[in-house]
């Protein structure tokens, strides 16, 4: 190390007015020499200056520091806190520019079905006057926006659900049709004076419900049986009798726009007694059942009664000299009608031929001569006619509709429709 430069006392200044008197000082000697002040601080150096490492120094100041803070260092606002600061500041407009959109698309999409709703109000109402329709029908606007759509005259589908429509001897429950790819003749967008369907598809139900309502006045009831095929049954009210009723209706179509009822099947029983047929086959007309032709076996009135008519004997193709032997003898009766020839030939009996020339017989063996009179004039046709389930579709007079299906389903039948070229308004 370089030694401090020693100063010579020449070299101080001797003028002591420049320096005030200090009391505390003792009067000195004249011949003792003045002190010098850098000799002291030699004086005070014991031997030569060690030379303390500075990493040492440092080091120890280091670890008696790190035990008595955590180490600091300045932050760096330059670069990672003002990309921080811009991220987030910028966060809040996104966010608001986001919501503005949503609530604007909210108040678009209201205003646009707030319009469908409108247009649908019209258009039911429009449908329910030229229609003369009883109730206003449901009608659903397809496709998203409509004001667009309305803009451009042309609108992508129009669902149109009427209910109860008249056709014919029956009402249909409901009838169902779409229209795809309308063309609307109209003055701006609150003005429309017609529209132009190119094509339609839908379908029509005929239900039970309204078939028992309407034909069978809560009495006769009819189920679907099979894809073609309904069941009637219940009960028919002849000459102030109820007659279980029992028939079967195929179910096809007729042309393009209507549906035909084959009835068969139909049987009318009067009791345990006997069923009535419609018919002029020997097989329809008034028959005894196979009770009734046993009970006639039984009782000796009642096979007394019917063997008493020469007639009703010719049919039945008994001997003459039997049938004497049986009205003297009951036992001879009993021989005969117990027979299980007998029996068969009673079932086979038209009652109703004979029902005019002896109402006296046929009364005795239970039989309202009455209600023989009402069967008489319930023929096939007639009876055919209370059950029919057909109807035709409405012409329009502009554009085709035409029947594509027919089918019987749990709840009623269902035709499936199509048509092209209608107009609806001007």
């Amino acid at each position: 190390m370089r030694t401090p430069h020693r100063m010579d006392t020449q070299d101080l200044p001797h003028d002591r007015s420049e320096h005030p008197h200090d009391p505390s000082e003792q009067p000195r000697n004249p011949d003792e020499q003045p002190r010098n002040p850098y000799d002291e601080l030699a004086a005070l150096d014991d031997g030569p200056l060690e030379e303390t490492p500075l990493e040492d120094f440092l080091g120890e100041g280091a670890e008696r520091r790190d035990e008595q803070e955590p180490q600091w260092s300045p932050p760096d606002h330059r670069r990672g806190g003002r990309r921080r600061r811009n991220r987030f500041a910028g966060l809040p407009l996104a966010m608001k520019a986001v919501v503005a959109l949503v609530v604007l698309a909210a108040f678009v999409a209201l205003g646009d079905r707030w319009a469908v709703l409108y247009a649908e109000h019209r258009a039911a109402d429009t449908l329910k006057d030229r229609l003369d329709l009883a109730a206003a029908p449901e009608v659903e606007i397809g496709g998203f926006p409509f004001l667009t759509q309305l803009a451009d005259k042309r609108l992508e589908s129009v669902k149109v659900t009427v209910p109860d429509v008249a056709a014919d001897r029956v009402s249909l429950a409901k009838v169902s049709a779409t229209a795809h790819d309308i063309r609307l003749e109209a003055d701006g967008l609150t003005s429309v004076r017609g529209a132009h369907v190119p094509r339609f598809d839908g379908d029509v139900l005929l239900s039970f419900e309204d078939l028992n309502r309407e034909l069978g006045a809560s009495q006769v009831t009819f189920t679907g049986e099979g894809r073609d095929r309904v069941r009637a049954r219940g009960t028919l009210p002849v000459a102030g009798h109820d007659l279980r009723l029992r028939a079967e209706a195929r179910i096809q179509r007729q042309g393009e726009r209507g549906i035909a009822t084959e009835i068969g099947g139909m049987r009318l029983d009067i009791g345990d007694l006997a069923t009535y047929r419609p018919g002029t086959r020997p097989a329809e007309g008034l028959h005894l059942t196979a009770k009734g032709s046993a009970d006639l076996s039984r009782e000796t009135r009642k096979a007394k009664a019917l063997l008493s008519v020469p007639a009703i004997v010719q049919r039945m193709g008994v001997p003459e000299a039997t049938v004497r032997e049986a009205l003297a003898d009951d036992g001879k009766l009993a021989e005969l009608t117990g027979s299980p020839k007998f029996a068969r030939q009673a079932e086979r009996l038209n009652l109703i031929d004979l029902a005019l020339d002896n109402p006296e017989v046929l009364r005795r063996l239970g039989l309202d001569p009455n209600l023989l009179d009402e069967l008489s004039g319930l023929t096939r046709p007639v009876l055919a006619d209370r059950l029919a389930l057909a109807f035709e579709l409405p012409k329009p007079e502009q554009g085709d509709v035409r029947l594509d299906d027919v089918r019987v389903e749990e709840d009623g039948i269902r035709v499936r429709v199509s048509g092209s070229g209608l107009t609806v308004g001007s």
